[in-house]
């Protein structure tokens, strides 16, 4: 499965400078708003310790790792809900995506304008939330309107429909996300952005890297309640880990800030955690590879991303923990040990499992 992010923020955030460095993609990054109208969209891949440590047993033709596509999305502007800004085109780009990684701005800079005039991260958040939350405000009055007089007809589901569009829509009306609304029955096919998973990425100075700044404090304290993660990374020195093509001198400058993880890391490592994704690999002589799955998957399910011919005709999985393919070398080694099991349609795939799939179709 592809994991897909749209990162936005208002204009001059530091989306794209952040987007170029994750990616090594050059979105055009100036100091106007705009700047960015169809989104850039950069394949990163994941990188996973366990997968090299696989391929350095297996020896593969090829070894593929699993992705993230990361989208630079317009900036967005008071009205955007409107079509400010064309906002309803940078809106629409943000429905397609699996999670949202927003932007925030917690640094002063005076050579940098900001679009409001001033730094003010907390203003900044609501300015987009409530954006998101109008358009999402439209979707669920158009669908009340459709789905009222069904439900005044005697229809049970068209009422189970009406009454949860009701509550949702008096919840995004008191400045609420839909992702925070606890019910115990959506409607299907909503489709409401503020119903994403999301990070906040407080974009900070270089200086605040590891201590973090009053703005951080104040955008903390914002998201209080609200099931989100919160992150902080500088743009800036991100655009520069990006320019290091080795990895030992990647350290050693992460080392001299006091880091351990790239701001990247940290993103795919968020990105994973809020979408509650683990991996599996798959291990032979020509390719060892990566897998995203969402935890919880069975067997079966873990095998359509494969192809769906996998799911479609499951039989069962070989399954080795990551642990015991270390431990004793070889796929025919753990076999002989009996570490080597054979899992049947209702097996939970575990973070780690290297497996094999036999179907028919």
């Amino acid at each position: 499965m592809g994991l897909r992010c749209g990162i936005v923020g208002l204009p001059n955030v530091g989306k794209s400078t952040l987007f170029n460095a994750l990616s090594s993609n050059k979105a055009e990054a100036a100091n106007f708003p705009f700047c960015t109208i169809e989104p850039n969209v950069g394949v990163i891949t994941v990188p996973d310790e366990r997968l090299n440590k696989l391929a350095e047993i297996v020896k593969p033709e090829k070894v593929i790792p699993t992705t993230i596509e990361f989208v630079d999305i317009a900036g967005l502007v008071k009205g955007a809900s409107k079509g400010e800004g064309l906002g309803n085109q940078f809106l629409s780009h943000i429905r397609e995506v699996d999670a949202i990684i927003h932007v925030i701005r917690c640094f002063v800079d005076d050579n940098i304008v900001h679009v409001d005039g001033k730094v003010d991260p907390v203003s900044d958040k609501e300015i987009i939330d409530t954006e998101l939350q109008l358009k999402d405000l439209d979707t669920i009055e158009k669908r009340i309107v459709r789905v009222e007089k069904v439900a005044k007809s005697g229809d049970k589901v068209a009422k189970q429909d009406y009454e949860a569009l009701v509550k949702i829509k008096e919840h995004l009306e008191s400045g609420m996300n839909a992702r925070s609304l606890k019910l115990d029955y959506w409607p299907a096919d909503l489709f409401l952005l503020t119903s994403k998973p999301v990070i906040y990425v407080a974009n900070v100075e270089e200086g605040s890297i590891t201590t973090g700044n009053e703005h951080v404090e104040f955008l903390k304290k914002s998201i209080e309640g609200e099931d989100a993660e919160l992150i902080m990374i500088s743009a800036a020195i991100e655009s520069q880990i990006a320019e290091l093509d080795d990895p030992g001198e990647r350290e050693l400058f992460l080392d001299e800030y006091g880091l351990k993880y790239s701001g990247l890391d940290l993103l795919i490592k968020s990105s994973y955690s809020l979408l509650n994704l683990i991996t599996y690999f798959t291990a032979g002589e020509k390719e060892v590879r990566a897998w995203t799955i969402h935890n919880g998957w069975k067997a079966p399910k873990a095998a359509s991303v494969i192809h769906t011919d996998f799911e479609r005709g499951f039989i069962k999985a070989e399954v080795i923990k990551y642990d015991d393919y270390l431990q004793y070398g070889s796929e025919h080694a753990c076999r002989e040990k009996g570490k080597l099991s054979i899992e049947g349609k209702e097996y939970i795939v575990k973070d780690g499992d290297v497996m094999h799939f036999r179907f028919n179709v």
